[in-house]
């Protein structure tokens, strides 16, 4: 089975062509409150997509899901909605999976899955040390669909220096053997072209194979759409990338070299970080 690819975009044009090329799932993000702050002067993506945009990207899909990221769990406030508000808005608007970021408690969870009440598949995102410290707790409620690992704020929350160190030092492999024994299908991080990023896109694909994961981001180096010329450019990131990650799967599954993959992971990890 292959993985879900997943691309963040609010541009109905982007988001037909990228399921036109085989990204399973459109994700349209929301999320702000508290992230400018913890991520403020960092080069990453901060989206504020709004509830018009969820009912237009859904309008837009005809075989991809619409993942839908909400802010973390709050009250409402003079300019904002509730939680309960806001996840009653984007189901209403046609989400079809719903991701709760930046999370500490099992209590914020249960509120997130209480809200939702199965009228869309549930994702929460862990993404704090609290989380995985609270992580047991956490996969004890019912309701959890799938769950997906946050590399870069997990990475900020330990005081890690590159985004991909939870991958290398056992973080993520330790939370993924708790998923797995309580059937929970889950992801992580993002993936570049198979030859782009700071660490190869093919390494990090075959790790995703290596544990187990079903789903993973197609991140801005991947295809930054903002800053191409024209649509054709877009079309034809999304067609030739999709297809090179779809051919390289194959031999992903039959692979018997997880363990030399993860060796170089390690070394390249070490090399960014300078150890």
């Amino acid at each position: 089975m292959s993985l879900n690819l997943m691309y963040i975009t609010n541009d109905s044009q982007v988001a037909a062509i990228a399921e036109n090329a085989g990204v399973d799932r459109i994700f349209v993000d929301m999320e702000y409150i508290g992230k400018n702050l913890r991520q403020g002067g960092m080069d990453t993506v901060q989206s504020r997509h709004t509830l018009g945009d969820v009912k237009r990207i859904s309008e837009t899909l005809r075989s991809a899901k619409l993942l839908v990221r909400i802010n973390p769990i709050h009250s409402a406030t003079d300019n904002y909605t509730s939680s309960k508000e806001e996840i009653d808005g984007v189901i209403e608007n046609g989400a079809d999976i719903i991701m709760l970021p930046y999370f500490k408690t099992a209590d914020e969870v249960k509120s997130f899955l209480e809200y939702v009440g199965g009228r869309a598949r549930t994702m929460p995102l862990v993404e704090t040390p609290e989380a995985v410290e609270n992580i047991d707790e956490i996969l004890a409620l019912d309701g959890i669909d799938e769950i997906f690992i946050g590399l870069n704020d997990l990475s900020l929350g330990y005081g890690k220096k590159f985004m991909f160190e939870p991958l290398a030092d056992g973080t993520v492999e330790t939370m993924v053997e708790k998923f797995k024994r309580k059937g929970i299908p889950y992801g992580f991080g993002g993936l570049a072209s198979l030859d782009g990023g700071l660490l190869p896109g093919r390494i990090v694909l075959k790790e995703h194979y290596r544990l187990g994961s079903s789903c993973v981001i197609l991140s801005r180096s991947f295809c930054n759409a903002s800053k191409m010329e024209s649509l054709g450019e877009v079309e034809r990131v999304f067609d030739s990338g999709v297809a090179a990650i779809r051919s390289y799967e194959e031999t992903c599954r039959d692979s018997i070299d997880f363990e030399e993959n993860r060796k170089e992971l390690c070394e390249i990890v070490s090399k960014i970080i300078g150890e």
